[in-house]
């Protein structure tokens, strides 16, 4: 058998792991290039049997062990007999952790070794019973069902339990020819939580389907619902989407707090400078500031941290939103409800006879509500609003698209906030590297001859390296130049340049010093951005 420091020489050797020295495996764990193909012969030849996939734990085995343990020390009890235990690990020279196991179960342990994905799957997917009481002691009982209910009703209270414990966004089910892959979407980037036999598929689709009132008889057409329940005293209202596809419906579930869960101005994740810029727009008097970025990139985050910051018993605010994400005390929200005729464009024509000072709107989704939004920021009103656009300027071009005058836009526009959510690297396992040239090049730090920071994998971030987000941003001010290029209808990259020659920094210039400061990494500045 292979001691721990040769077979950390082999897996280098190998390109399995960075060329950098560490003092253990478990160092590596997190980073260990698990799905080349040679890994199952590395692990054997030193003597550790291998496996791509976890086997299902003896139900009798997994009650001797705390889930407490099995997290820190990553060992999951397979089986036992009378002669030795089995277990599961991705660090088989933890001998500590196994020598544990040896004396709780009083017998010798056999080891196999399973992927590190494997283990962070269990991970997220069990809980103890132990552990579910102290989960609902903590946030409340409304999705607790007893263990002796119908399988498929705890099945899917353990995935919304897991879920709001993780602080996933969406929980996607999704159905194949064999099997269902359910999904959490965790800090943007979606993990499989665990994978069900085709023939659960009709049982939880039903169930799903009968707690957001939806027709279960129908399965042909795609069907909107929701759901209500409440965690630690919080309502948390699920939005539920059913898509009809080859193997059966796919539904999504996307998880809304109804409480206020808002951050301050200042902890956006501006730069001081950006900063600045921002608070000088959202404490203009008059004019229409826009928020642009895709689905998902903390666009309401941003408009409702401006809302909270400018609001005060001298300020009248309404906004009209669909959905009301969040509640925000002391501003008057409108929901949209289309199938009553209460759409953004009537809704704001209701609101202009209300006395409004600052008007917000979800989305600028057509001409007319763009229009009136228009009329309203040149009659005395700040407004705020999104649109779904690639940067700032493209958003100037987006409203002449639909038909705006360019004057209008020039005179009315003050400015628009372009951004993107990155994930953060995660404190505990965070480490210096040198950089590539090509790496440096590519995210615009040619210059550049610091170290840089990337985070490794642990038990804190479930392996990805990265704990919770941060935005990127792109302030375009819309000053007496861009106005020009406005008249004289310029394209958004004549516009984008102008701004950039008069300082404003871009979301991949705004994602590199973040990156220099070790906030975030190249990587993922990279992948929400283009050049």
């Amino acid at each position: 058998m292979l001691s721990e420091k040769d077979f950390i020489q082999r897996l280098r050797s190998n390109g399995l792991i960075p060329e950098k020295e560490v003092s253990s495996f478990r160092e590596v764990v997190g980073i260990l290039k698990w799905e080349a193909p040679e890994i199952k012969k590395l692990f054997e030849e030193a003597g550790f049997p291998f496996l791509d996939k976890l086997p299902q734990p003896q139900e009798s085995s997994l009650q001797r062990l705390s889930l407490s343990f099995i997290r820190r020390e990553r060992i999951i009890p397979l089986k036992e007999n009378d002669l030795e235990v089995e277990i599961a690990t991705d660090n088989p020279f933890n001998y500590e952790g196994i020598k544990k196991v040896e004396w709780i179960f009083s017998k010798p342990v056999r080891t196999v070794v399973v992927p590190f994905d494997e283990i962070n799957k269990f991970l997220m997917s069990e809980e103890s019973v132990e552990e579910q009481e102290e989960f609902v002691d903590q946030y409340g009982e409304d999705i607790l069902i007893s263990r002796e209910e119908a399988p498929t009703i705890q099945f899917i209270n353990d995935v919304l339990m897991t879920a709001v414990r993780v602080k996933a966004s969406d929980i996607h089910f999704e159905p194949f020819k064999d099997r269902m892959r359910i999904r959490l979407r965790i800090d943007g980037v979606l993990k499989t939580l665990k994978e069900v036999s085709a023939s659960k598929v009709p049982s939880i689709v039903s169930r799903l389907k009968i707690m957001s009132k939806l027709d279960i008889a129908e399965k042909r057409l795609p069907q909107d619902g929701r759901i209500m329940i409440k965690v630690g005293g919080k309502e948390i209202d699920i939005r539920v989407s059913t898509l009809p596809t080859y193997f059966g419906e796919r539904i999504v579930l996307r998880l809304l707090s109804k409480e206020s869960i808002l951050y301050s101005t200042k902890e956006l994740g501006l730069l001081e400078e950006d900063y600045q810029k921002f608070e000088k727009l959202i404490h203009t008097p008059h004019g229409i500031v826009l928020v642009t970025g895709p689905t998902g990139s903390g666009k309401t985050t941003t408009l409702y941290a401006a809302l909270s910051e400018i609001n005060s018993e001298e300020v009248n605010i309404i906004t009209v939103e669909d959905p009301v994400e969040y509640q925000l005390d002391g501003i008057s929200q409108v929901q949209v409800k289309s199938e009553i005729g209460l759409s953004f464009a009537s809704a704001l024509r209701s609101i202009l006879r209300q006395d409004p000072d600052v008007i917000m709107i979800g989305e600028i989704r057509d001409l007319e509500t763009a229009e009136i939004a228009i009329q309203s920021a040149l009659t005395g009103h700040l407004v705020f609003s999104t649109l779904h656009t690639n940067d700032s300027a493209t958003s100037v071009t987006r409203l002449l698209d639909m038909g705006i005058e360019p004057f209008l836009v020039a005179s009315s526009v003050i400015g628009v906030i372009a951004q993107r959510l990155v994930r953060k690297i995660c404190p505990y396992c965070k480490v210096p590297y040198k950089p590539t040239t090509e790496e440096l090049k590519e995210i615009g730090l040619e210059n550049f001859e610091g170290e840089l920071f990337k985070g490794v994998g642990c038990e804190h971030c479930m392996g990805t390296g990265y704990i919770g987000r941060t935005a990127i941003y792109e302030i375009l001010i819309v000053d007496k130049d861009v106005k020009r290029a406005i008249l004289e209808n310029k394209d958004s990259d004549v516009i984008k340049t102008l701004a950039v020659e008069k300082g404003m920094k871009t979301l991949r210039m705004d994602g590199a010093e973040k990156v220099k400061m070790g906030i975030t990494t190249a990587t993922e500045v990279l992948r929400v951005t283009r050049g």
